[in-house]
């Protein structure tokens, strides 16, 4: 849910919009950035917000009529650019555990009173535009040196531990970005694939939603076999139709065009069975997406 506040004009994410009340939550007509300039809600109306606050039973805390006097930010393309910003921010679980959002407000007022003469920019890395705002992140909480990653590959024999497939990533079991914890006990190893899907989901999840998947990670590594198989085998005629052009001279003979046609074949099954993984590998991570996110859908109180 996204509103746009009355006082800047940036259409947000309702959680910029929530207060703790002392029965129910608040709902303001302006965004927290706003309300840290000192501004008022009660100054500034809100339809949208007041209507969805009650729908919802929340308290409003805003005017019913305003004298419209323009936005803060007044260029459109500007507030679209410091949009993606905070969208950015409120989706990435490491800066939001090192920027505390009211320094984040902070650096969003100066920028926009033109006192940093930067704005945030769709172009570069959120790393970037963090740092031209004067905020710092770590992200690179994954310290494991080379010595300790190998000894993780070798103890598990480079085989995924979540789906059973080839794999050389390291993978913190609780998130690093949560965690901070580089130890041993905390590593494992995981194919790319896992490593990707998996991300910042809370291990105990991960592994209670693989576990119900057994049957087709199981599936997983007969195709990553049978297609290793079948591309090794495709490769080693192909180097053979290679010779036995050079060592005949000609390119068209019937030989080596029955060669061609039992590798027209082979390249056939190879693209077909490839399609069935690809399609059982995307079925797979929706499924873990899908429940990644009913987990914390569940977690929230409320629908805002």
């Amino acid at each position: 849910m996204k509103f746009q506040c009355s006082s800047c004009g940036l259409r947000m994410d309702s959680l910029h919009f929530k207060q703790e009340g002392l029965m129910n939550p608040k709902l303001t007509s302006i965004c927290d950035i706003c309300i840290t300039r000192n501004l008022n809600p009660e100054d500034y109306a809100n339809d949208a917000v007041a209507a969805f606050a009650q729908s919802l039973l929340y308290t409003f805390v805003g005017a019913k009529k305003q004298d419209q006097s323009g936005f803060i930010v007044k260029n459109k393309k500007e507030r679209k650019k410091y949009e993606a910003f905070l969208q950015d921010y409120d989706g990435n679980e490491i800066a939001r555990s090192q920027i505390k959002r009211s320094d984040l407000n902070i650096a969003i007022i100066k920028s926009e009173d033109g006192k940093l003469g930067y704005v945030p920019d769709q172009g570069v890395t959120f790393a970037q535009n963090l740092e031209k705002l004067g905020l710092e992140v770590n992200f690179q909480l994954n310290e494991v040196d080379f010595i300790d990653r190998e000894r993780i590959r070798a103890k598990y024999k480079y085989r995924c531990q979540y789906c059973g497939r080839r794999g050389r990533s390291v993978d913190h079991k609780d998130p690093v970005s949560l965690s901070h914890n580089n130890d041993l006990n905390n590593l494992t190893l995981s194919c790319a694939e896992c490593n990707r899907i998996k991300s910042d989901m809370p291990y105990q999840l991960f592994i209670k939603l693989n576990n119900g998947i057994v049957d087709i990670n199981k599936k997983l590594v007969k195709y990553e076999n049978a297609l290793g198989t079948l591309k090794e085998e495709f490769e080693h005629r192909r180097r053979y139709l290679a010779a036995q052009v050079h060592l005949k001279g000609v390119i068209n003979d019937p030989e080596l065009n029955a060669i061609r046609k039992q590798n027209k074949s082979l390249q056939d099954a190879i693209d077909s069975l490839q399609s069935d993984y690809d399609d059982l590998r995307l079925t797979r991570k929706t499924y873990f997406d899908t429940g990644w996110k009913l987990a914390r859908i569940k977690e929230k109180k409320d629908i805002i």
